[in-house]
């Protein structure tokens, strides 16, 4: 299947292949599960006239199993500038994740010229001028479905190895004949950051994420979004995962995650 989903005829979605993560070969990796949460978002929140994703917090709950899956979106509430929501995902009758978006109202307001931060900061170098590289754990298995989920090129550092810059951009489509908008191709990308900047040994040590924050100030533009990421640990099993978040034009936001860390 060329996509990350299918769905279904009565709403539901079926997870492929390209959606697998590198822990295990039944689960997702959780950045299309994300992505797939903002796309319901998205569609709840258009008819509120709130089209701006501010930020995304998503509790992981429990792993994504590959299959079918479904999203249920509802209403918080909505004012004057912003609506909030909160959902949940659910597979196999279990709920798999719960989360809070905050969307705003956008309005055509310019920044004076001059402005102290703007325009804002670019990625360290850019995607067109960044060298290829295959994300790939040893031991993550030859069948690792993101990987070819994404394409990768290195803007700074070295890719799984510590701190580093690594721009991503989706080889196929996340829902079978559809166009991914700009969030959800944000959300594809921003749970690899404790992936991408792994300064720990893959084959001793499990450092997956708990949840996943993103905060965008404005609309990513383009195909390609860089993570300019790293991974900082406590020593008491925790750590978190902390990325700034580039599109072709400059920063856009951040996103972080929280890391159970365990010896294998």
């Amino acid at each position: 299947m060329d996509a990350a989903y299918l769905e279904t005829a009565d709403g539901a979605f079926i997870a492929s292949p390209l959606t697998r993560g590198p822990w295990h070969p039944d689960h997702q990796h959780a950045g299309p599960p994300s992505a797939l949460i903002c796309r319901a978002i998205e569609r709840e929140a258009a008819g509120d006239g709130v089209t701006h994703l501010g930020r995304l917090t998503v509790n992981l709950l429990r792993p994504a199993p590959l299959g079918e899956c479904r999203i249920e979106v509802s209403q918080d509430y909505l004012g004057r500038n912003a609506g909030h929501y909160a959902g949940r995902l659910i597979a196999r009758d279990k709920e798999i994740a719960r989360f809070t978006p905050l969307m705003q109202r956008e309005d055509d307001l310019p920044i004076p010229a001059g402005t102290p931060g703007h325009p804002p900061p670019q990625a360290p170098k850019p995607w067109s001028s960044s060298p290829s590289v295959t994300m790939a754990f040893e031991g993550a298995g030859a069948d690792f479905g993101y990987a070819d989920l994404v394409e990768n090129r290195i803007a700074a550092g070295k890719a799984f190895s510590g701190p580093c810059a690594v721009w991503f951009r989706l080889n196929h489509p996340l829902v079978m004949g559809e166009a991914p908008s700009p969030y959800q191709r944000v959300a594809v990308a921003a749970d690899s950051g404790n992936g991408v900047s792994a300064s720990l040994d893959f084959m001793k040590y499990v450092f997956v994420n708990c949840d996943l924050t993103i905060n965008l100030f404005r609309r990513p533009v383009g195909e390609w979004i860089c993570l300019e990421a790293r991974s900082l640990f406590g020593g008491n099993g925790c750590g978190l995962a902390e990325s700034a978040l580039y599109d072709e034009v400059g920063v856009i936001g951040q996103a972080t995650q929280s890391l159970a860390v365990r010896a294998r």
